[in-house]
């Protein structure tokens, strides 16, 4: 019962003479001395970063997959009984766990999540009895927090912690009255009568099961993809949600270099996963062995027949029927990103086998607020931490779809690079967090004066957020645009400096306060732009609430007219402090004068449709200059430009405070009703900083 809660794990491979794969091995070469001592150099650098739990964790994750097992088992019977089955069958019933992704392969971490599935007979459904009657159970249950159903979700799954450990649990509902205790969870029959949901949920321990059989040695897969885990959320290109590769594809990747080099050791296996994939012609796919087609009417990947299957851009093909490209979510900016990690990788392996580096140089952090000189920013604000969870986790969700569109709205000259990280300000106390995504032009395409206008891209994107099914007030969303010297100091990690911008002392003094908005500020919005005179992106955005509105229900965008005059003093700051703290930006030297914006009422119907307690973003125009992102060999010595600023403005109910208190944060402007933060005012205007082609 491989898989299963009572093996965990399979047993390591011990024949290295059966090879396997669509191709023969590229080498049957063995270890020499050296790579025998770079694979223990390598081993002792995993251990000391910390990536091996301790047996005490061990068996801990062992109790309570026994104890997860045990309530699955006890819901299925309470079900049968309830639904009026005999007691003979309520005596046999029963539900199976099993373990996939890094805990079944052998490769997880301290703190992982354990991926878990529950398969049960054919009259206990996934709609109501799993994510209502179970989710019930597990709620009532004292071991039991950060308890999410994601119903919706491409995989349906129920997210919690047990005893602290992160639990996601999926539910097949297979063809059978009753599941034995040894079901064996690879056969084929086990895809008959379900439908696509439960098949993509069988499919994560199929193909776990599928990679461990299809590996020459499953501990030298074991070490090397701990390994290339690791490098990759160093060098932030870890994270399937938003583009880039998730375990999984990790997975499939190094299983194939262990296929090509069956005898190697996992010193060998970095250095050659990163010359073979540095030079791998994308979009050939990578397969561990051929597809097959069991004829039971499930679509697989085939580019042949399936049109859609033809824009894939790096196809990652699972090894189980059905198999399916595990790397659908690549985008092209997502692998330009990729592949000049893999450079970089391969550079500093190279160096490494001629003994002029070290292992530390090949896991140096990825520094991605000096490979690029302008963001735009998603901040995700809520009332409490468990509504910022459920409102992050879709914003996140959506991000991938925000960089397909710049993508195809720019023509791929604008090229958009989400960085798989949130950031929160520790000094807030109140439920925020940020994303950030690095804009840069399109290498070799330099045109001075091009303009990107992506607003209504934004407005696009803001739409399909709107869609979530369960938004409750207080849960916010502001999409803005800073300047590389305007991202805050807590962004950075420990010990490294960031750039600082020339500025005034007054200037310099106002940006180490707390950013509080001066209530003679209240309700302005001002944007301030300069250019490098190599580009622009103009992308100028009030935010309000109604953009969130259902289809039909929507207000209209306001054009350009409604603007008015503002002179500002207060520091920069980034929308998540400002939205917590009332912050407003700065001027610099050029002033853009507006006239006030009219407010109108909340897409939800249950809202207050005032004005007051309004919180506005605006996202300023976006200059780029003719630079690629740099992201090999990063220096701290950067061109700063002048300061551009981006502003947010709230009214005298979410800032005024007597004698100059700090603000209560993102809550108080939920609670006061900020009705209309999600509409969004389109403040359309040209502007030509070059006699070039503006478009």
């Amino acid at each position: 019962m491989a898989g299963s809660v009572g093996v965990g794990r399979a047993a390591p491979r011990s024949s290295p003479k059966r090879y396997a794969g669509t191709d023969p091995p590229l080498s049957l070469a063995g270890p020499t001395m050296a790579d025998l001592q770079r694979t223990a150099e390598l081993e002792k650098f995993l251990v000391e970063a910390g990536l091996y739990e301790g047996k005490e964790e061990s068996a801990k994750r062992e109790e309570v997959l026994s104890e997860i097992g045990q309530i699955v088992k006890e819901w299925v019977k309470q079900l049968t009984r309830k639904k009026g089955y005999s007691e003979q069958l309520v005596e046999r019933a029963n539900a199976v766990l099993f373990t996939f992704g890094s805990y079944r392969l052998g490769v997880h971490g301290p703190g992982a999540d354990i991926d878990t599935l529950c398969v049960g007979p054919s009259y206990v459904n996934r709609e109501e009895d799993f994510f209502v009657t179970l989710n019930g159970i597990l709620a009532e249950k004292e071991e039991v927090t950060e308890l999410q159903p994601v119903p919706e979700a491409h995989v349906p799954v129920l997210k919690f912690k047990f005893r602290g450990i992160s639990i996601d649990l999926l539910y097949a509902s297979l063809s059978l009255s009753v599941i034995p205790a040894d079901f064996d969870i690879s056969q084929g029959s086990v895809l008959c009568d379900v439908d696509e949901a439960t098949v993509r949920s069988l499919n994560g321990c199929r193909v776990a099961d599928q990679i461990l059989r299809l590996v020459p040695n499953a501990e030298n897969f074991r070490t090397t993809l701990k390994c290339l885990k690791y490098w990759a959320k160093r060098r932030g290109v870890y994270s399937n949600i938003t583009g880039f590769l998730g375990g999984v594809n990790w997975a499939l990747l190094v299983a194939r270099v262990c296929q090509l080099y069956p005898n190697a050791v996992p010193s060998m296996l970095v250095s050659r996963f990163f010359r073979v994939f540095t030079q791998w012609q994308w979009p050939n796919p990578v397969m561990l062995c051929a597809i097959e087609n069991d004829d039971l009417g499930f679509s697989i990947w085939d580019p042949r027949k399936n049109p859609r299957d033809r824009n894939h851009l790096m196809p990652i093909i699972t090894p189980a029927y059905p198999c399916m490209n595990s790397s659908y979510n690549v985008s092209t900016s997502t692998l330009r990103v990729i592949m000049e990690q893999f450079q970089f990788g391969n550079k500093i392996c190279q160096e490494i086998d001629l003994n002029k580096a070290s292992w530390n140089a090949l896991f140096e952090p990825f520094h991605f607020f000096e490979a690029y000189r302008k963001f735009l920013v998603v901040d995700i604000v809520a009332d409490d931490d468990d509504d910022l969870r459920l409102w992050k986790g879709w914003v996140e969700s959506r991000l991938r779809q925000l960089t397909l569109k710049i993508e195809r709205d720019t023509k791929g000259i604008l090229q958009c690079h989400p960085y798989p990280c949130e950031y929160s300000d520790p000094a807030i106390e109140c439920a925020h967090c940020a994303f950030y995504m690095g804009l840069s032009r399109k290498e070799g395409l330099k045109k001075r004066g091009q303009q990107f206008d992506i607003r209504g891209t934004v407005d696009e994107f803001m739409r399909e957020i709107g869609m979530y099914s369960l938004w409750k007030p207080g849960m916010d969303l502001a999409v803005t645009h800073v300047r590389r010297e305007q991202v805050p100091s807590y962004v950075f990690e420990q010990g490294y400096k960031k750039p600082s911008p020339t500025m005034h002392a007054n200037q310099q003094e106002q940006s180490d306060g707390d950013g509080t908005l001066s209530p003679d500020l209240e309700g302005q919005l001002k944007r301030k732009y300069d250019s490098d005179g190599d580009g622009l992106v103009e992308l100028l955005k009030s935010v309000k609430r109604a953009s969130v509105s259902p289809p039909g229900d929507e207000t209209p965008p306001h054009h350009g007219t409604s603007v008015s005059k503002v002179i500002c003093d207060s520091p920069v700051k980034l929308v998540s402090s400002a939205l917590c703290s009332g912050a407003q930006t700065s001027p610099s030297h050029d002033d853009v004068t507006f006239e006030p914006t009219a407010l109108t009422s909340s897409p939800h119907g249950s809202e207050d449709t005032s004005a007051s307690g309004t919180s506005c973003a605006a996202v300023g125009a976006v200059v780029l200059a003719d630079e690629s992102s740099k992201l090999v060999n990063l220096t701290c010595d950067v061109e700063v430009d002048t300061v551009q600023t981006m502003e947010v403005h709230t009214t005298s109910e979410c800032v005024a405070q007597k004698d100059g208190t700090k603000l209560e944060g993102i809550r108080s402007l939920a609670s006061r009703n900020c009705a209309e933060f999600l509409e969004r005012e389109v403040l359309a205007e040209n502007m030509h900083l070059s006699g070039d082609e503006v478009i």
